[in-house]
């Protein structure tokens, strides 16, 4: 549609300046020599004023342009008005952002002085370089569709200092090899950065051929996640000064120097480093149970896991539900499914990795546990490491329970499993479970002899919470993520079977008090209206003051208000210098 041409929005944009319109433009409120009387002739100054002022109605956003205030200011200035290709001509920088141009189209040569073109954030998928003015300097195309640069490269744009690609589906190996001098002759500064570029070397070979490339960009590609990136890419280019956003200093190029030169180098693999450590804010598991019977015999440990990429590749990956909710949550903040379907089928690569399920040591309850675990994960699939890394990493607390029974045996006599506070409270006239201290130790004295060993049951494991962990920023020139995981408040077992309990049973206790109060209202029968409000009024200041003592007694069943917190860092391994490189940790 001509309406997403980059003609049309550049036309309409220069028609908002209103060059021929009041205050600019050629018209009866200019005030001259010659028209010098009058009450609405107006000073050049004035029509100056209200063209700067932010509160003025004739005031426009001008950003997309630095040469649009120039030209407004010119139109009020000259006597005569301002020609078309005179308007053309004017323009050398152009910022058209997030405008939904999708075709850069031939009306663009009429800017035949234009040195500056900026295109970010717009919806094109080829560049026609017949389309492009050939004095062209600054080329900025920043997240679009583009998925190939083969149009780009057929008309050489041979005074391009800056070409900007980043946040595109670029990095197929036909995309490298026109990344080349014979393309860009003058090129000084490139950004590639937010790409989907896996093969270092390949690319680094070609950009090595740009005699001018002084400043690169190339964080956010699969490759940067390697342990060898940025001092293989260092080695790579010497002519090169900024790498990232950051320069290059001698000292950082002495350290890398000669690593490209190092035999059975490893550059395609990453290792990342998950470090378990201290978690707080479990409650006691046993805290409830002081009145328990000696049998069955009940233990609570607690574990952490988490799912990480392993080395191997092109296997399908398995996700919890949680992180099919992320993985789609983050499927509307890339490009059109359409351009990555096409990436992926040109690089022959599955979009899934296997993924393997980490495991800490199990504790036993402790205010403070503390599993001091760390893993390294070798990963091998670059592009599925940035697509896991941008997901994030879901962490999850669990819980396992053992019950111990004795082994048959003649002497000893196995108690009931343990009762609920329920089936506690009914059981008038039997003799009570509790027992005292001194009759417990003599319970245990007597079962260490006579017992031989105990009977475990199944353990049965229980999630007991789970938090997300966003990773993005190790994509992004981070190396290392640490942050302390809340999980929020969590309850024990026993703590929520007693919850439940004092539920239903204050919902029995309100039933009852209603059939009571109903009834002893039915026996009064016909008395005055007045026993009937003092009587419904001692009923509600009754029903009050038990409903107080109950939630008295639900409150304080939560006795633990602290949240349950984790901490973990998640770092990627990079060598900081030829010497690190030996040490090759990676699987062959």
């Amino acid at each position: 549609m001509s309406s997403n041409t980059l003609s049309a929005v550049l036309e309409k944009q220069i028609h908002r300046l209103c060059l021929n319109d009041f205050p600019c433009g050629y018209g009866s409120w200019r005030k001259t020599k010659e028209n010098a009387k009058g009450a609405e002739r107006e000073e050049t100054d004035a029509l100056l004023d209200l063209l700067s002022c932010p509160h003025s109605p004739w005031w426009h956003d001008e950003s997309w342009s630095p040469q649009a205030p120039a030209l407004r200011q010119l139109a009020v200035l000259t006597p005569e008005p301002l020609h078309t290709d005179f308007i053309h001509n004017y323009f050398t920088t152009l910022c058209i952002v997030d405008k939904g141009v999708s075709v850069i189209d031939a009306g663009l040569l009429k800017f035949s002085k234009l040195e500056e073109l900026v295109l970010s954030a717009n919806k094109i998928s080829e560049i026609p370089p017949e389309n492009l003015p050939s004095t062209l300097k600054i080329l900025e195309l920043r997240a679009n569709w583009l998925s190939s640069l083969s149009n780009l490269t057929s008309h050489g744009l041979p005074h391009l200092h800056y070409l900007g690609l980043g946040s595109n589906i670029l990095g197929s190996h036909e995309d490298v090899s026109h990344l080349t001098g014979r393309h860009w002759p003058q090129l000084v500064c490139l950004d590639l950065s937010d790409c989907e570029f896996q093969d270092q070397r390949a690319l680094l070979n070609a950009l090595s051929t740009l005699p001018c490339l002084r400043t690169l960009v190339l964080e956010g590609n699969p490759f940067t996640l390697a342990s060898c990136y940025p001092g293989f890419t260092v080695d790579s280019l010497p002519q090169l000064s900024c790498l990232d956003a950051s320069w290059i200093s001698p000292e950082e190029r002495h350290c890398f120097r000669d690593l490209t030169k190092m035999n059975g180098l490893i550059v395609h693999h990453a290792s990342a480093t998950v470090s378990v450590g201290r978690m707080r804010g479990i409650p006691d598991p046993l805290m409830s149970l002081d009145n328990a019977p000696d049998f069955p015999v009940v233990t609570y440990s607690y574990f952490i896991t988490y799912d990480f990429l392993n080395h191997q590749t092109l296997v399908n990956m398995e996700f919890n539900s949680e992180s099919k909710v992320v993985a789609a949550a983050m499927a509307h903040v890339t490009a059109d499914d359409s351009f990555n379907a096409k990436l992926q089928a040109s690089k022959n690569v599955d979009d899934t990795a296997h993924v393997s399920r980490h495991t800490t040591p199990k504790l036993t309850w402790s205010e403070c546990m503390d599993f001091t675990d760390s893993q390294s994960h070798v990963v091998r699939d670059l592009g599925g490491l940035k697509r896991f890394l941008n997901r994030g990493l879901y962490l999850r607390i669990e819980e396992e329970k053992v019950l111990s029974w004795p082994a048959a045996s003649e002497d000893v006599s196995v108690a009931k499993p343990t009762r609920t506070v329920k089936e506690k409270k009914g059981g008038k006239g039997k003799e009570s479970p509790i027992k005292s201290a001194s009759t417990k130790d003599k319970s245990k004295d007597k079962k260490k002899k006579s017992v031989a060993e105990l009977v475990q049951d199944a353990p049965i494991r229980r999630v007991l919470g789970s938090a997300h962990v966003p990773l993005q920023s190790l994509v992004k020139r981070g190396q290392k993520v640490d942050v302390l995981c809340d999980f929020g408040v969590l309850y024990t077992e026993s703590e929520v079977e007693a919850t439940q309990t004092l539920e239903k049973d204050l919902r029995k206790k309100i039933k009852e008090d209603k059939k009571k109060e109903n009834k002893e209202s039915q026996q009064r029968g016909g008395s005055g209206t007045q026993k009937k409000n003092t009587a419904a009024s001692k009923g509600k200041e009754k029903g009050r003051k038990d409903c107080e003592m109950d939630d008295h007694r639900y409150n304080s069943v939560s006795v633990q208000l602290e949240p349950v917190t984790v901490e973990l860092s998640v770092e990627l391994e990079k060598w900081q210098s030829v010497s690190e490189a030996h040490q090759l940790p990676f699987p062959h």
